[in-house]
């Protein structure tokens, strides 16, 4: 069930929050711990929460769409007396006594914490190689267990795949949220810049930062926004009062033929020809629905490189403490051990260089959305990719990774770009390809109304893997 059709069953006391709680720990205790999904279970607060949303919902105090239904959150998300490792071993027992901004939110929702869903260590910041660079292993695809799942919200695709929680919060850096929608087969919505208060988070780079949902739908994806969206000024980043809000309504999406979706042609330098095709159908979707169709190209410029090299500098301010005091050693992935001391060697004018072409290519690319509404691409140039296990005596077993340097999620996160990834279609293997949906900066709305559009003419979306 969705998360709207299960917060409305637990309010009209279908449904029980507590039953609801206690299924899905059951799951994540079993199919969970095969995959390496969590780092860790709150149990005894997620029972705490789901019984006092339905004490709460009995005397008639519904708090929203969001009240008794369970939820993850990825594990570099503070919450207060629970472990926050960062998916990392130098801060395996780390942990605070303050709750994130979203956790505050969440909590005044009503809504019920499972769990702190797996990641890659360090989120990525310091680069890794392998889906196995995690505190807690390598999180399984519950598609093909052999098969990673992407990164770095990696657990976070896992738990909303297999079922073990109807959503889960990610972040997004660089594709962190769209990769792992996208082969997980789930939707996943990286929303704009300053969109969502990261306050309580860990940082990797201040300047591309965002955190965001992913579930089975868009409209679930919206629904969580609409609850999390808005200014904080514990976020020095976080949007102003005074900007484009962001406000949902659950309406039946539609468009005529004055809403043009650019299909981005050259956005990756090879990709599957199952991908391809899938996305091309989508493009066959939309028109029947009333949408005008273009292909197009996104304009050269070194958005790619703009965006390694922002986060290369980013995170080693992010990471100092960890870099200068030699912890980088205690990472488990080889490129952790080393990126950090590379990337100390850039200088502030070198940073400085790369902000003033970053300002010109966002402006490069605010331009695209003059006569679009939205971009479509693949979200990932292939389906899932194996993962092999780690063999002590071959430490290069583990199965690399290849991401191409011109992905959309780059070019979308470098420029601050609403983004959503949506399951278009299966591999030859029985594995999800996605769809990249993105927008105009502040404009979620349009990127999740055309998400929603194309989900009510398909049921990719309503597919689950066998566990």
């Amino acid at each position: 069930m969705s998360v709207r059709a299960l917060g409305n069953a637990i309010r009209e006391g279908q449904l029980s929050s507590v039953e609801l709680t206690e299924g899905y720990l059951e799951r994540s205790r079993t199919i969970g711990a095969r995959l390496n999904a969590f780092a860790t279970l709150t149990a005894d607060l997620a029972l705490s929460q789901a019984k006092q949303a339905d004490a709460e919902i009995k005397a008639g105090k519904h708090r929203g769409p969001l009240h008794g239904v369970p939820y993850a959150v990825k594990d570099l998300v503070t919450v207060k007396g629970y472990p926050t490792t960062w998916g990392a071993v130098p801060y395996a027992h780390q942990s605070f006594d303050y709750n994130a901004t979203v956790i505050e939110r969440l909590n005044e929702a009503g809504a019920v914490l499972l769990g702190k869903a797996a990641m890659i260590e360090l989120a990525g910041g310091l680069g890794y190689s392998s889906g196995e660079a995690s505190l807690t292993g390598p999180a399984r695809n519950p598609w093909n267990p052999d098969c990673w799942t992407c990164g770095s919200s990696s657990g976070s695709g896992a738990v909303v795949a297999a079922g073990l929680a109807p959503w889960a919060l990610g972040s997004d850096t660089r594709g962190s949220i769209l990769c792992p929608s996208s082969w997980c087969g789930v939707s996943g919505l990286r929303p704009s810049f300053g969109r969502i208060s990261r306050y309580g988070s860990m940082a990797i780079a201040y300047s591309m930062d965002k955190l965001g949902p992913m579930a089975r739908t868009a409209d679930d994806c919206a629904l969580v926004l609409s609850v999390l969206a808005g200014h904080d000024p514990l976020d020095h980043d976080s949007v102003s009062s005074s900007a484009q809000p962001f406000s949902y309504h659950e309406t039946e999406p539609s468009v005529n033929g004055t809403f043009r979706i650019g299909r981005l042609t050259n956005v990756y330098g090879k990709s599957d020809t199952g991908v391809d095709k899938a996305v091309d159908e989508a493009c066959a979707v939309f028109e029947k629905a009333g949408a005008t169709v273009e292909s197009c190209e996104f304009p050269d410029g070194p958005f790619e490189e703009a965006a390694e090299l922002t986060i290369l500098m980013e995170a080693a301010s992010a990471f100092g403490h960890l870099i200068q005091s030699g912890g980088c050693q205690n990472l488990t992935d080889p490129l952790g051990k080393i990126n950090g001391y590379v990337s100390e060697q850039f200088s502030v004018t070198d940073y400085l260089h790369v902000q003033r072409v970053r300002l010109m290519l966002q402006r490069t690319a605010d331009a695209m959305f003059d006569r679009y509404a939205v971009l479509i691409s693949p979200a990932q140039p292939t389906a899932a990719q194996p993962l092999r296990d780690k063999d002590p005596d071959d430490p290069a077993a583990g199965r690399k990774f290849h991401m191409d340097r011109r992905a959309p999620d780059g070019v979308s996160s470098l420029c601050g770009l609403p983004a959503i990834s949506v399951p278009c279609g299966f591999s030859t293997a029985r594995l999800p390809y996605g769809m990249q949906i993105m927008g105009r900066a502040l404009n979620d709305a349009v990127v999740l109304k055309a998400a929603r559009l194309y989900q009510s003419h398909t049921d990719w979306h309503l597919q689950h893997p066998a566990l």
